[in-house]
């Protein structure tokens, strides 16, 4: 896993980056400067983009990664790249009218009749396009084992772009309409930049064919576009039933906890960068042997570097409320400590996720997508009803387990693979021991120093298994190296 690993720590400490930045953005430029409304508003804008965003890419991003490939000569490559960037123009070509004439509607749907959501449709529909156009040139990099520089362009720079505008906003420099407006040069402007690059890392040549394969691509396309709208849906649904069913403050509180419990799967998006085109690989050449190789390395590694994450988050979460120092914020702890819980058993399947999406057998996902999203509606409307936040956390966690369950049970059954093993349990063992005995550790007298003393505990604690059982040759050798550079 030489590629993968070197890759991975890239993507690693761009997405680190990132989530610094968007700390300061989420936890201390909204909250101080703009107030709990404005950065209520801005997530469900942001929000349902997500949700349009799907309608736009039509799942072409995902084709270039099944079929690039398997494509077996240069003049294929090309046309399926070609293929990639003009049916979106297609769909976009079909929903700006329908957009423009239905937006009140389309919205009102989405909001449930929230007017200040409703006063922005240019700024959700034009986000949605230049998020769908990225991610497409994002898979052209990354099927050319090229994902270092998108990865930054995805997780680093938005996120900047955010602060930009936030101090911008902070000291009048610029007015609401004014945010909204760079907001969305700032994300064309971004996807023109990797546009540049894509074509520069490989320009394939123009050829007025479409595809071989082509009605086998759409119709893939089509089931992944479904399956991607409804996993978009789970994703923001919550933030948008909360905006409708209680108020402003809550998406923010409930924003900012989602972000903090959010960190426990930015290992998992490193490596999936590059994860995802090597499976599609080895499933189009039926090396069986390699992806289950892929599946259980991942797994380990994921569950290894998550369950480290998870215990810094949740056992140093009061002291970082306290930093926050913010009214109102630390109400959501639990969904922090509810949510994380869910994304670490995501990230224990390992590259799950791309050997079901790039295998034949990828309408299954369509089918676990749709059932889940009906779930989250069902469970969001019940839960938020009747528990607040704390309801959408529950609800969260529940499609969690529900959709990545069915998922194991496919592979297992499919493929005779499954990404566990002794050592998984031995790590969910030592993560439990561990969480058990620094949870009784009192703070000090700052918080920072709190959590400075306590990760270091944590730390030490989570080598001496690390270590000893063996665990990882993939991070024990990458942590040699690391020693060996600064040492």
């Amino acid at each position: 896993m030489g590629i993968i690993a070197k890759q991975s720590i890239y993507n690693v400490l761009s997405i680190a980056l990132a989530f610094i930045i968007g700390a300061v953005n989420m936890l201390f430029l909204y909250p101080t400067f703009l107030g709990k409304e404005f950065q209520g508003l801005i997530v469900a804008l942001l929000a349902n983009s997500n949700l349009i965003q799907p309608f736009v890419s039509f799942g072409v991003q995902h084709t270039i990664i099944k079929y690039y490939s398997d494509s077996k000569t240069q003049k294929q490559r090309d046309r399926l790249l070609w293929f990639s960037l003009l049916l979106p123009l297609v769909i976009i070509s079909i929903i700006i009218p329908l957009y423009y004439y239905f937006n009140i509607q389309i919205l009102d749907f989405l909001t449930n009749s929230n007017k200040t959501v409703l006063g922005f449709p240019v700024l959700i529909l034009a986000i949605a396009i230049s998020t769908a156009y990225f991610e497409i040139f994002f898979s052209w990099l990354r099927v050319n084992l090229q994902s270092i520089f998108g990865n930054f362009l995805k997780e680093v720079y938005p996120r900047f772009l955010t602060f930009i505008l936030l101090i911008s906003f902070a000291f009048e420099l610029i007015n609401l309409d004014q945010f909204i407006l760079f907001l969305i040069i700032g994300y064309y402007l971004r996807l023109l930049i990797i546009a540049l690059y894509s074509f520069y890392v490989y320009t394939p040549k123009f050829e007025f064919k479409l595809p071989e394969a082509w009605l086998s691509m759409l119709k893939y396309s089509s089931l992944i576009f479904l399956s991607g709208a409804a996993a978009s849906f789970i994703l923001d649904i919550d933030k948008s039933m909360i905006y409708t069913l209680t108020s402003n403050e809550n998406v923010a509180f409930y924003a900012v906890a989602l972000y903090i419990a959010a960190v426990v799967e930015a290992p998992g998006r490193a490596m999936f960068q590059i994860t995802s085109p090597l499976v599609a690989k080895a499933l189009n050449e039926n090396d069986t042997k390699r992806l289950e190789v892929l599946l259980k390395k991942s797994s380990i590694n994921l569950m290894i570097v998550s369950g480290f994450v998870f215990l810094i988050i949740n056992l140093n979460l009061n002291d970082f409320y306290l930093i926050i120092n913010q009214q109102g914020y630390s109400s959501a702890a639990s969904v922090v400590i509810i949510v994380s819980i869910g994304k670490f058993f995501s990230m224990s399947m390992g590259c799950l996720n791309n050997i079901i999406s790039n295998s034949k057998y990828y309408t299954y996902v369509f089918w676990f997508s749709i059932i889940s999203a009906f779930l989250a509606v069902v469970l969001n409307y019940t839960f938020i009803e009747s528990y607040g936040i704390i309801g959408a956390a529950v609800a969260t966690l529940m499609v969690i387990l529900f959709i990545n369950l069915c998922k194991i049970v496919l592979v297992a059954i499919l493929f005779k693979i499954h990404p566990y093993s002794k050592k998984s349990l031995g790590i969910i063992m030592s993560i439990i021991f561990i969480y058990l005995i620094i949870s009784n550790v009192p703070s000090v007298i700052h918080p920072i120093l709190s959590i400075f003393l306590r990760s270091l505990m944590i730390l030490g604690l989570f080598m001496v298994p690390l270590f000893k059982l063996k665990w990882s040759s993939d991070i024990e050798a990458l942590l040699a190296k690391v020693k060996s550079r600064l040492f």
